[in-house]
């Protein structure tokens, strides 16, 4: 017979009490023996099942805890998705309509580009051909000026014409521009500094030469004699004898029958009193073509009629009157104007005022 020792609740192993033992009844027969052992297994296992049902319940309920709270946390993780979802359309749409917005600013940018560039070039072009344009009317302007001062024969034109372009030079503002200012300072200097000859004074002298040129004396011209002049006769002074008095008429005749006197030139020697005349007549051709030349402001011919009328003044007139040095003078004194009667130029202006309108 196997004696089975009692266990607790927890199938833990009890040392037997010696006490209940001596206080337990008597081993039954072996009946009742074979009885005791099956009711201790149902109670176990009612205990078991007792144990499990409440393990189950309390695991039942974790894991209805468990649910729940996953059910929440993916309801609120559903929420959040769909937010998330939400929002990242919200964001492709904004994304998507910061692309067209960038597009259209990309074009417009790019379109205010074109216009900028256009609008440069065509600034560029307005400025080149503003610039071009004052070039041609500088350069216009400066060459009417020099025809204007060499037709009048004074600077005058030529320098309102020089400040004129300075100004507007001035006004521009280019630097391209600049050797053309330099160049315009520099000619008004030499303008201002140049010495120029009076023509309306010149053109007198010559009128007044054309006068005198009637009145001038050949050089083999017979003068009268100056008669000395006779001391008056006073009061007490004495009466001349009749005689006395026709003999000085007789010799006053005889001098002015034969004279002699020098001439220079052989050709004023033989000069006949018919080509008197077309001498003087030539004389004064000469000084009129001269004043035409100095008009028309051809000063080598007018230079060149003047040596020719020089020539023949002193050739064929007679040196030694009055009117012939005056004549003479005048003459020389023209001579020496028309050498101061050159008008500057302005070649270095119009020298950069082409290169100007080249480009270069």
């Amino acid at each position: 017979m196997t004696h089975v020792n009692p266990t607790d609740a927890n199938g833990v192993n009890v040392p037997p009490d010696p006490a209940a033992a001596e206080a337990a009844p008597q081993p039954a027969s072996p009946t009742q023996a074979a009885v005791a052992p099956g009711r201790n297994p149902l109670l176990w296992l009612g205990a078991l099942l007792v144990i499990c049902v409440l393990a189950t319940v309390l695991l039942w309920q974790k894991v209805s805890n468990i649910q729940e709270q996953l059910a929440m946390q993916s309801a609120d993780a559903q929420g959040k998705s769909q937010e998330a979802q939400a929002l990242s359309k919200q964001a492709l749409a904004m994304a998507q309509e910061t692309v067209t917005r960038v597009a259209v600013l990309d074009a417009r940018l790019s379109e205010v580009a074109l216009q900028r560039s256009q609008l440069d070039e065509l600034m560029q072009s307005l400025s080149r051909s503003r610039d071009e344009n004052l070039v041609v009317d500088i350069e216009a302007a400066l060459r009417l000026a020099q025809q204007q001062a060499e037709l009048t024969g004074t600077v005058e034109p030529l320098l309102a014409a020089l400040k004129s372009a300075d100004q507007r030079v001035a006004r521009a503002a280019q630097p391209r521009l600049a050797l053309l200012q330099r160049a315009l300072a520099r000619d008004i200097e030499r303008v201002k500094s140049a010495a120029v000859s009076d023509t309306p004074s010149m053109l007198v002298k010559l009128d007044e030469l054309v006068r005198l040129a009637d009145e001038l004396p050949l050089a083999n011209a017979v003068m009268p004699l100056h008669k000395m002049a006779d001391k008056p006769q006073t009061a007490a002074s004495k009466p001349l004898d009749q005689w006395q008095q026709a003999l000085q008429q007789v010799l006053g005749e005889a001098r002015n029958l034969v004279r002699v006197s020098r001439i220079e030139s052989p050709d004023a020697a033989l000069l006949s009193p018919e080509q008197s005349f077309f001498v003087r007549e030539n004389l004064k051709l000469k000084l009129l073509n001269a004043r035409l030349g100095l008009l028309s402001r051809q000063v080598d011919a007018a230079r060149a009629d003047l040596g020719v009328a020089q020539d023949s003044l002193s050739k064929y007139f007679d040196e030694r009157a009055r009117s012939t040095r005056v004549a003479t003078t005048l003459l020389q004194q023209v001579q020496l104007q028309m050498r101061q009667l050159k008008i500057p130029r302005v070649d270095d202006t119009l020298a950069v005022l082409a290169t100007a309108a080249a480009g270069r």
